[in-house]
C-alpha cells in the first residue's frame, strides 16, 4: 500500500468535478461557521462565555463553528447582539448563473 501526502490527496479530488461541486456547495457553510469564530474571538468570549449569554450548551457553539450544523437565524441575531455586531443577510449572485424569472 502507498501511503500518499495530504497534498497529493488533495490534488486528485481538485481534479474530480463531484468533489469540487461538493465542496463549492459547503462554500455558504464555510463562510458562515468563519464568521461566527471571528465574532466570538474579536468580542473576547470563549465558546463557552458565548453559550451562556445565549442560553445554550457549548457544544452547540461548536456544532455551529464546525459547520456540521446550521444555527437558527435567531440564534444568529442573539449572537450578533452578544457580540456587538449587527445581523445581515443577502443574496449574492452567481457568477455565469443563470436568472431564472
Amino acid at each position: 500500500m502507498t501511503k500518499k501526502s495530504v497534498e497529493g490527496l488533495f490534488a486528485e479530488w481538485r481534479g474530480d468535478a463531484g468533489y469540487i461541486r461538493e465542496y463549492d456547495a459547503l462554500d455558504g457553510e464555510f463562510a458562515l461557521a468563519e464568521a461566527l469564530i471571528s465574532a466570538r474571538r474579536m468580542a473576547g468570549l470563549s465558546q463557552k462565555e458565548l453559550a451562556e449569554r445565549i442560553a445554550t450548551d457549548q457544544s452547540n457553539v461548536s456544532k455551529w463553528e464546525s459547520g456540521r450544523v446550521l444555527p437558527s437565524t435567531r440564534t444568529l441575531q442573539r449572537i450578533a447582539e452578544v457580540t456587538g455586531n449587527r445581523l445581515s443577510i443577502g443574496f449574492v449572485p452567481v457568477p455565469g448563473e443563470a436568472k431564472i424569472v
